[in-house]
């Protein structure tokens, strides 16, 4: 069974980035039990060769979902919320003032607390930014979790995990035994199942991009990777908020921190230069 597990994981990394650990078998197996059966599947020897195959879309698509990590919550580490409202948006307010548009991206939204929460941050400064084209894209590999992010609906424990009472009662409306993000907010975000694998030119290039705590599940090749793409997809002097508590060595090569808590600045990008023959 080791054998099988470690095409699992090289199968899922392929597809992923994700680095499952060694260590990871019986978690693996738990896990995906469930999606064996529902895809008449005997056992996790037989759902890895499907896995492997490709020939099924969903049980792809499961497979995934099961493996991937949603925790989350509204404002988590409240840190990169201060540091965005104090520093990094008045800065782009100043430097995008002829264009008067802003795009941002939450590259892995989870189940939608982050991006409802960069929303509501900015609808704190709806004044300053009255007349402004303001995009917000929220993307994540998992599509069951981008479908709970469209939804925006909450349970009494999520709500009460960084919210305060006066966000939940503006931004917040009551449905039965949960709390659901008013339309007003949620039509502001365009959420999408997207892979950080995948090419990121269907997507534009944007000002302000959140990539926190993922890429600490990532192979080191991979991790390189994202981390190219992800600077290509920021406009020039455009922000990048990564997970405090990710190792960041290969973001020098792209980005120049601005913070020890996770901001990172794009590098300036010089004018391409003229060889003569």
């Amino acid at each position: 069974m080791n054998f099988v597990f470690a095409r699992f994981r090289r199968q899922l990394a392929a597809l992923t980035g994700i680095a499952l650990g060694a260590d990871k078998q019986y978690l693996a197996e738990s896990r995906l039990a469930p999606v064996a059966r529902a895809h008449g599947l005997a056992d996790f020897a037989s759902l890895v060769d499907a896995f492997e195959r490709q020939e099924n879309p969903q049980l792809t698509r499961d497979a995934i979902d099961a493996m991937t990590t949603n925790e989350t919550l509204f404002f988590r580490d409240r840190t990169p919320f201060e540091n965005f409202r104090a520093q990094a948006l008045p800065e782009l307010i100043a430097s995008r003032a002829n264009e008067r548009r802003l795009r941002f991206w939450c590259a892995a939204c989870s189940t939608g607390q982050e991006a409802y929460s960069l929303a509501m941050t900015l609808d704190q400064d709806a004044a300053a930014l009255r007349g402004w084209t303001l995009e917000v894209l929220a993307t994540d590999l998992s599509t069951a979790a981008v479908e709970a992010a469209r939804v925006g609906s909450y349970s009494q424990f999520e709500v009460q995990r960084g919210l305060s009472t006066s966000q939940l009662l503006r931004y917040f409306h009551r449905e039965e035994e949960s709390w659901r993000v008013n339309e007003h907010l949620r039509a502001r975000i365009d959420f999408r199942d997207f892979n950080l694998l995948s090419d990121y030119a269907e997507l534009g290039t944007f000002d302000v991009i959140f990539c926190r705590n993922v890429l600490m599940y990532f192979e080191p090749d991979m991790k390189r990777a994202v981390l190219a793409r992800l600077s290509q997809a920021l406009n020039e002097g455009g922000y990048l908020f990564l997970g405090a508590a990710e190792p960041t060595n290969e973001a020098n090569a792209y980005f120049t921190k601005v913070t020890q808590d996770g901001v990172w600045r794009a590098r300036r990008r010089g004018a391409p230069q003229l060889r003569l023959a």
